[in-house]
């Protein structure tokens, strides 16, 4: 759902990421900008998120930020970087510091404008680590002050004060025991090769030799050594194998004759042994053979074809972990802000529900019978009447009270603005009233942790971009509430849907599934899904090297699954997007501002005791 951006921090964001494609020169990078930690992973960049407020320190960060990572795009070839770096430990990071450091220097070498930038960045981030207050070498780290030395003795530049404190810490440890090479960095700038041999003398130098693993310039030397001396051995004119086999039967014909003797007994033994196994295996019943080791199980129980590239970095989280409490209250303040015209709408829409709960909710009993509660309305009969025999009753149980709802939001980034802020709210309070009905509440997002494809997509890049590798982008499923968990402890988790950055990619079909699959694992006998979302699934890296319609094909089986097993019940509400052509149960909404309307009817009629009235209103239609 697109809408032109009132962002007034937009245009700044657009001209930095196009002076950033141009430094880098690519021009095919993609740049956005999130609450992540910034770097580089494929084509895409991240950059620091700057709010609607653009204030100085946001601006200035986001600038020196994106100058570094252009630099290091393009300055550094990541395959001579990996063929020297070390393996790990201390080693790796004094040698991934001075690479950097040396991108930065060869930035402020060709483009002198990006060294004040880059400073600006280093500022930020020795203050946020404390580098300025450290006050030994056992407080600083080696790699850090080995890489801001580096810089420094490249540029001629002082650095911040903060970076400038732990340089010095270590400087006249590393001066004294690797000065005599930090003459030569000027030359080495422009060469990286010479420079990660130049990394790797200073890493000796500071006595972490050990880390280093083999040199590669070495194991090159021996492998055409060796592979000369495999053609030599390979030469037909090389008898020397042959002249020693005949010499040795020369010299000793009896012992050549007891080998050979001995070796017809070992091939009269092997041919028993082989006689053996055959008849044993004659002698096996069918079905007893050994069984190949089991297919890895599908990722997805709807589509066993469904592919994803590498989950390992898929993430199930809960919303308090990706902010702090302060943070959280902070958003969730600005929320209710937000929509404080909304809320007295929504709340008599939550009390429309809550009385028709409670009105299926009142006290149902059985009369006359033999045993159970005494009844006391009816104790005269038995006064006037003691031959009359006493009765009794029982209470009903209520239809929904064992009953579980999951509300599944769509946290994509077209979602951004009035609808995820509707949507939460609505979540919220349904979640209350539904609770005050003793029916248990589940809020559920999904999104992506990057755009257009995260550290999924990264090792595609770096594997060879394989044909068809399916779904390429690092999954974000984040719990907001626990079905178990009281309202009241939760609440500040749904204002993190207001935090910048967060909203990116929506893969529908997967977060379904994950919601199901929560689902089925509860104890309640009635379970309800709600899903609302503003459109089709999609993620670019995904969809731009497998079929176009490889995520919806997806989403439809897995919607397919769900309603023939029928363990749930599923329904959907689509924000200006016709999801009736994906869910039987459905409703389209023309405008946000009737989301609310929406999920309070379409749960009131599952609730509903009147199976017309249900149908009724649950039939597939549009709300317009």
């Amino acid at each position: 759902m697109s809408t032109k951006s009132d962002n007034p921090a937009d245009p700044f964001k657009k001209a930095l990421a196009e002076a950033t494609k141009v430094m880098a020169d690519d021009p095919e990078l993609s740049i956005t900008y999130t609450v992540d930690p910034s770097g580089v992973s494929g084509d895409a960049m991240r950059l620091p998120q700057v709010t609607r407020r653009m204030s100085r320190d946001e601006v200035l960060l986001a600038r020196g930020t994106a100058d570094a990572l252009a630099m290091q795009r393009k300055y550094h070839d990541i395959n001579t970087h990996m063929r020297y770096a070390p393996g790990q430990g201390i080693a790796r990071d004094l040698y991934e510091a001075m690479e950097t450091a040396r991108c930065e220097a060869m930035g402020a070498r060709d483009m002198p404008g990006t060294a004040s930038n880059i400073e600006v960045k280093i500022s930020h981030e020795a203050n946020g680590r404390g580098y300025g207050e450290m006050t030994s070498t056992e407080e600083a780290p080696l790699a850090v002050a080995a890489g801001y030395l580096i810089r420094h003795l490249a540029t001629g530049r002082d650095l911040p004060r903060s970076a400038a404190n732990v340089m010095n810490l270590w400087r006249d440890y590393i001066e004294q025991h690797a000065g005599e090479h930090l003459d030569d960095i000027q030359e080495l700038l422009s060469d990286q090769q010479s420079f990660a041999k130049f990394a790797r003398q200073i890493i000796d130098d500071l006595g972490y030799g050990d880390q280093l693993g083999d040199d590669p310039d070495e194991i090159d030397d021996q492998e055409d050594d060796s592979d000369e001396s495999a053609e030599e051995q390979e030469d037909p004119d090389s008898q020397g194998q042959d002249d020693s086999d005949e010499e040795d039967a020369e010299a000793s014909p009896e012992s050549a004759q007891e080998e050979q003797q001995d070796m017809s007994e070992a091939q009269v033994t092997m041919d028993d042994m082989a006689e053996d196994e055959m008849s044993d295996e004659a002698e096996m019943p069918d079905g007893e053979a050994p069984l190949d080791p089991p297919p890895p199980p599908p990722v997805s129980d709807a589509d066993p074809d469904y592919l994803v590239y590498d989950g390992e970095h898929d993430e199930e989280i809960a919303a308090e972990e990706l902010a702090e409490p302060a943070e959280l209250e902070r958003l969730r303040a600005y929320l209710d802000q937000q929509l404080e015209p909304l809320k007295g709408a929504v709340s008599r829409l939550a009390n429309k529900l809550q009385r028709r709960l409670q009105a299926q909710q009142n006290r149902s009993w059985e009369f006359d019978l033999e045993e159970g509660i005494l009844d006391a309305g009816r104790l005269a009969r038995v006064v006037a009447n003691p031959t009359t025999p006493l009765s009794f009753k029982i209470e009903k149980d209520t239809e929904f009270r064992d009953t579980v709802v999951t509300l599944l939001l769509d946290n994509s980034g077209s979602m951004r603005g009035r609808p995820i802020s509707i949507a939460a709210i609505c979540a919220d309070v349904l979640a209350r009233t539904l609770e005050r009905c003793n029916v248990k509440v589940e809020i559920l997002g999904f999104t992506t942790k990057a755009w257009k494809g995260g550290l999924a997509r990264e090792k595609w890049l770096n594997e060879g971009r394989p044909q068809q590798p399916g779904r390429l982008n690092d999954l974000r499923h984040i719990i907001y509430k626990k079905a178990d968990a009281p309202w009241r402890r939760v609440r500040p988790n749904l204002g993190l849907m207001m935090k910048e950055g967060l909203l990116k990619e929506n893969i529908d079909g997967e977060a379904l599934e994950w919601a199901h699959r929560r689902m089925v694992a509860r104890p309640e006998q009635r379970k309800i899904l709600m899903v609302i979302s503003d459109g089709a699934p999609v993620d670019d890296s995904t969809l731009s090297v497998n079929p176009a319609n490889y995520l919806e094909k997806h989403l439809r089986d897995v919607i397919a699954m769900v309603e023939k097993r029928k363990q749930v019940e599923l329904l959907a509400i689509g924000i200006g997007h016709d999801v009736t052509r994906y869910y039987d149960r459905a409703v389209t909404i023309t405008d946000v501002e009737q989301l609310a309307g929406a999920m309070t009817e379409q749960l009131a009629a599952l609730f509903d005791s009147d199976p017309r009235a249900r149908a009724r209103v649950m039939g597939i239609r549009k709300a317009s």
